[in-house]
């Protein structure tokens, strides 16, 4: 496929789709992931501030007597308030009572009625804004850190208003940890997408792998059947032209011209019908008619009928019916006939003059198989899974020696297939091959098959 120019440009268009793809679904993924963090630590933090915020409301509403005053008993119970207006020299203590706030995370502010600072914990930003209508904000110095801060009211143990309290915590760890997630995702995708691209880059040509083959195989059939057609269209064209340079013909140069035109014009209809035969047979197009066929009748019927090639080659034709009853399947005689004629013929022709060719019928469970042994030249294991290929031959010379155009054992998988069957081969060089035919078998009663 390296070589192939619109294989090449459709790998590269398929490589972009996948990787155009993907790149989208991880975009929209880390977007989604980084909103979910972002939400979740978000609401832990909100969570968190409510926890604290009304722990220390609930604990502190008992110790407040006057609006806008602190009592002595909320100053012991927050370690290092500063109230506003005293010497606040003490440094603020890192947690107060509940073992809540932490220094430079929290801080609390007090502030009465009117909005006034009355007392603060922790180290509040300077600047900060003061809302006391709204019970959660996120407010920002002129710094850029955020903060985000809740604020409740407070009552007196008379349950008369006494102010607000603002409890709040910085959020730069959390806009720290979501700009590092920022920058991982603005690092990590281009990574993601070089690998993306290399795997659908290989991706691509695992997909484009078996059409390449297909469309390899189509080429090679192409020109094997150019091959073929032309081989008697050329020797037709030979006969006329040397025939129109004999003049006058005599009867008997006439009638051999005629028998030759005549025989290759057989060869190439044979060829032609073979041809549609396979292809009507893989796009499942051939009207058959199918009835239980007798396989020992079978049997017995072709290898009578090759007789004559078996005196011809010289080799012996052996049949051995390894069982006691009828053997039925379900198919079209004649397509079974030529299926097991194919196989027989093509054993004659590979063995060798005095050699022996056996057609074995037997029962293996369900199935009934044919096989056909024979005595011959023998497959070579790397060409034994090509050799019901169309046009595929074992020795180059085939079609000159044999008459044979490549299609007889690719036209009998064909057949074997169409009838559920395998069609398989077993061989060694020099040692001969056994080609193994199995079809599912169908039972009924003898008496369904009286008339």
């Amino acid at each position: 496929m390296h070589d192939n120019k619109p294989f090449n440009q459709s790998r590269r268009r398929l490589a972009g789709s996948y990787a155009a793809v993907m790149g989208i679904i991880l975009s929209l993924c880390g977007v989604t992931a980084y909103q979910m963090l972002a939400y979740a630590h978000w609401q832990a933090i909100t969570q968190e501030l409510k926890s604290v915020s009304g722990t220390l409301h609930d604990n502190l509403e008992s110790k407040l007597m006057q609006p806008g005053q602190l009592s002595a008993a909320v100053e012991q119970a927050l370690p290092g308030l500063c109230i506003i207006g005293k010497n606040c020299t003490n440094q603020p203590s890192d947690r107060h009572i509940l073992g809540i706030v932490r220094q430079g995370d929290y801080y609390i502010r007090f502030l009465d009625q009117s909005g006034r600072v009355v007392a603060v914990l922790g180290q509040p930003p300077k600047g900060l804004p003061i809302y006391l209508q709204q019970e959660q904000q996120t407010l920002k110095t002129q710094t850029g850190t955020r903060y985000h801060q809740i604020s409740l009211l407070l009552k007196a143990t008379d349950r008369s208003p006494w102010g607000y309290m603002q409890i709040g915590r910085s959020l730069k760890e959390y806009d720290d940890h979501l700009a590092l997630l920022k920058l991982l995702g603005l690092l990590g995708l281009p990574i993601a997408m070089l690998l993306v691209g290399a795997a659908s880059w290989g991706l691509a040509g695992l997909a484009m792998q078996p059409i390449y083959q297909s469309y390899k195989q189509m080429q090679q059939f192409t020109a094997d059947a150019a091959h073929e057609l032309r081989t008697p269209v050329a020797a037709i064209r030979a006969i006329v032209e040397a025939t129109r340079d004999s003049n006058p013909l005599t009867e008997q140069e006439a009638q051999a011209t005629l028998a030759g035109i005549e025989r290759q014009n057989t060869r190439l209809a044979h060829l032609i019908q073979d041809l549609l035969l396979l292809s009507r047979m893989e796009q499942n197009t051939l009207t058959t008619t199918q009835h239980p066929c007798c396989l020992n009748e079978l049997v017995e019927d072709v290898v009578e009928s090759l007789s004559v090639l078996e005196i011809a080659a010289h080799v012996k034709l052996l049949t051995q019916i390894q069982v006691f009853e009828p053997l039925y399947v379900m198919g079209d005689e004649n397509q079974l006939c030529r299926l097991v004629s194919n196989l027989i013929t093509n054993a004659l022709q590979y063995t060798p003059a005095n050699g022996k060719v056996t057609v074995i019928l037997e029962r293996a469970d369900q199935y009934a198989r044919i096989s056909v042994q024979d005595t011959g030249i023998g497959i070579a294991p790397e060409e034994q899974s090509r050799i019901f290929e169309r046009f595929y031959r074992v020795n180059s010379d085939r079609s000159r020696h044999t008459g044979g155009a490549g299609l007889g054992l690719a036209i009998a998988r064909a057949i074997a297939q169409a009838h559920h069957g395998t069609l398989s081969v077993s061989s060694e060089l020099d040692q001969g091959s056994l080609f193994t035919l199995a079809l599912p078998l169908i039972f009924f009663s003898l008496e369904t098959l009286k008339p």
